[in-house]
Parts: C-alpha cells; structure tokens; sequence
C-alpha cells in the first residue's frame, strides 16, 4: 500500500466482491431469483479516483447536510474511475433515504445519529468537517470509524462507530447494485460495473455459453416486470408518492 492507508472495507475491489457474493437483484423484498438467472464473475479493479459533485436533488428522510456527507462517503466506497461511474452515479444514497421511511427505517435513527457523529469527529480530530478534509484525512477519518476507533467526547457515536460503517457500506452495495427500481443503480450502471448482463426468467445453453464469453448483450429490465418477483414497499414519500409498491 501507498503511504495512504486504506480502510479494508474502502476498497473498490471489495465492494465489487461483495456485490457479485450477495448478488445483485434481491436486495430490498424480493423473496427469490428465477433458478436460471445467472450472476458472472466479478471483475475486480481498483479503486483510483472520486467522482464529479452530481446536480442536488430532493430527498425525503435525510437533511441537505446529511444527503453530501453520505454522498462523499459513498464516493469513497465505489468511486467512479476509468471502469466506469460509481456510488453517486447510481444514486446510491437516493436509494437509502427512499428506503429509510420503508424497509430500512429502522435505521433511520442510526442515520441521524451516525453522520451526526462522524460530522463532529471529524471537526474535532481533524479540524473541519469531512468534506473540507484533504483525501488523505477523509480515508484516515473512514478507517477510524470503520475500525471503530472514531471515539472519545467528539464523536459520540451510539455503539461503535464500526457499527455505523457497516451499516453505511452494506446500504451503499444495495443502492448501487440493487435492481434500479427502488432508485439506485441507476441506468443500470452497477449491473454494468460488474458485467451482470439483466435478470433472465429462461437462460438457453446458448446464453450460457455467450455469458461465460463475456458476449452475451445486457438485458435492461428491472425483475418486477415479472410476476414472479415480489415487489417490497420502500416508501411512503410526501404528496402521496410511493416508492417500491
């Protein structure tokens, strides 16, 4: 390693791993996946660069404030490089605050809390806040927290803090490589990351062997157009919007 270091679990290569391990469509209430859907390989690439800042855009359970230091921290989890675009592409975070008034609020206290607390621990160890810091501070103020040393009078993190970034890590893989239904992976872009080529409810011998080629054409449709897939509410959203249902 470079004279950064890196946290494990801030590692491009370990996220894409573990999206391809827990799979990429079932993530919020799917209860299955067709027995021939297939998932291909992971290809691993490093993690290199940070993404361009994205247009703001509403959100419905978490302030303006949290929203940015969510999304820098995502930026840091699944960066876009030359692979290809990453967490905030994907919209990433989009995906937690809809799912946080659904089937993840029972979070949503962990949220505020939790980017409430690494807010202060990064102004008090390190002299502003996570978005004001050098890259080298924000990977150093992630490690802390991700090995759950971000402590003291400072921080105040309910739990560990290495609870909180497991949290953050697991709901960040979700929203990037979920099924763009529930608002992340956005136009498809973590299915394209890792070369998932769409949910198939009939996989010919033919396709198989055009996926273990790497040439079989991606197939853009979200798995609850099939009536096989069950759909989970995510959220009750304001002016009578609903996501997921």
């Amino acid at each position: 390693m470079s004279d950064e270091r890196k946290p494990r679990g801030v590692t491009r290569r370990d996220m894409l791993r573990s999206a391809g391990a827990a799979g990429v469509t079932a993530v919020v209430g799917v209860t299955s996946l067709p027995a021939t859907a297939e998932t291909p390989p992971v290809t691993a690439v490093e993690q290199t660069t940070t993404s361009a800042p994205m247009a703001r855009e509403a959100y419905e359970h978490l302030t303006v404030d949290e929203a940015v230091l969510l999304e820098a921290i995502a930026d840091h989890l699944i960066p876009a490089d030359e692979h290809g675009p990453g967490a905030v592409d994907a919209h990433a975070v989009r995906f937690i605050d809809r799912a946080l008034g659904g089937a993840l609020s029972n979070s949503l206290d962990a949220y505020h809390s939790g980017l409430a607390a690494f807010d202060r621990y990064c102004r008090s160890s390190r002299g502003g806040s996570f978005t004001s810091l050098s890259h080298t501070d924000q990977v150093s103020a992630l490690i802390d927290v991700e090995t759950g040393a971000a402590t003291g009078a400072g921080a105040g993190f309910v739990g560990s803090s290495a609870a909180f970034f497991g949290m953050v890590h697991d709901h960040v893989l979700q929203g990037t490589f979920g099924d763009p239904y529930y608002g992340g992976n956005a136009n498809f872009v973590g299915w394209d990351l890792i070369g998932y080529p769409g949910v198939r409810t009939a996989v010919t011998e033919n396709d198989q062997l055009r996926l273990e080629a790497n040439e079989l054409p991606p197939f853009r449709r979200s798995a609850y157009e099939w009536d096989n897939f069950e759909k989970a509410s995510v959220n009750a959203g304001r002016k009578g919007r609903r996501h997921g249902d």
